[in-house]
């Protein structure tokens, strides 16, 4: 029989470290994600979730490691399959998760803070043959619903390579205090969504800084939101042969507009 995990928890406010330990999870098995309503967040926390049920479910559903997500109003299902095990961060292993495991045999798996530690680089997956590829640039600061949705919509146009800019250029674009996460984290988190093929960090300057990657991966479509139609990157395109893309900046039907900018100090 194959195996499958269980992990549980708001998933609210997804940052890094929470994609980690899915990922670390992952390793273990089919990954299934018990995510808190509305009502359990308040329940288990004492506060409203900073993003609605509805847009935790859309984040955590598309990252690439993640098999299933259920919707629950309880933090701990009522029985387990013996094919299933349980996966928590080790300093969260209290006792309702220890008799929860006990009580159904399953192993528990408790991922330590040094398995957590640091951001590997995404794999690269290969390019399915026959396919445009498309390339998308950004800083990609505080990852979030609106981009992953603007990679769901890219990847409809061909195997989607998403470039970070480093840090420097981040900050010579933005101004100081720009940006709040390093390159690395940067690329692991857009790398950890289901519809990047591949995600890597920019290597050239400027609001063109992904031109050392273009001339290397030769991607066919360079793709932008509305806001970042801007730079001469419309002009770059048309002196390389690249079909330039613009869409519009459109949230998941039923799902509020997000942007980094509005979500600093969130």
């Amino acid at each position: 029989m194959n195996s499958s995990v269980i992990v549980t928890g708001a998933f609210d406010d997804l940052k890094a470290r929470g994609i980690r330990f899915l990922d670390e999870a992952s390793c273990l098995g089919a990954l299934t994600v018990r995510l808190w309503s509305d009502a359990l967040v308040r329940e288990q926390t004492s506060a409203n979730p900073k993003f609605p049920a509805a847009e935790r479910y859309y984040f955590v559903s598309n990252l690439r490691f993640v098999s299933y997500v259920e919707l629950v109003d309880a933090p701990l299902p009522r029985t387990a399959a013996p094919t299933q095990s349980f996966a928590v961060e080790a300093a969260q292993a209290d006792a309702s998760v220890k008799n929860f495991c006990a009580q159904n045999k399953i192993a528990l798996n408790e991922i330590s803070d040094a398995q957590l530690d640091g951001f590997p680089a995404p794999p690269l997956r290969p390019f399915t043959a026959g396919r445009k590829k498309v390339i998308v640039t950004g800083c990609y600061d505080w990852f979030h619903s609106g981009h992953v949705r603007f990679f769901e919509e890219v990847s409809a146009h061909g195997d989607l390579m998403v470039c970070v800019g480093h840090d420097a250029n981040i900050r010579l674009l933005k101004g100081e205090g720009h940006p709040l996460l390093p390159q690395d984290e940067r690329r692991y988190l857009v790398g950890a969504t289901k519809f990047v093929t591949q995600a890597h960090i920019c290597t050239g300057n400027g609001w063109v800084d992904a031109e050392p990657e273009i001339l290397r991966l030769k991607p066919d479509i360079y793709a932008v939101n509305e806001d970042g139609d801007k730079g001469g990157k419309r002009e770059y395109c048309a002196k390389m042969g690249l079909e330039y893309l613009v869409l519009k900046r459109t949230p998941a039907p039923g799902l509020p507009k997000r942007s980094s900018t509005d979500l600093r100090g969130f």
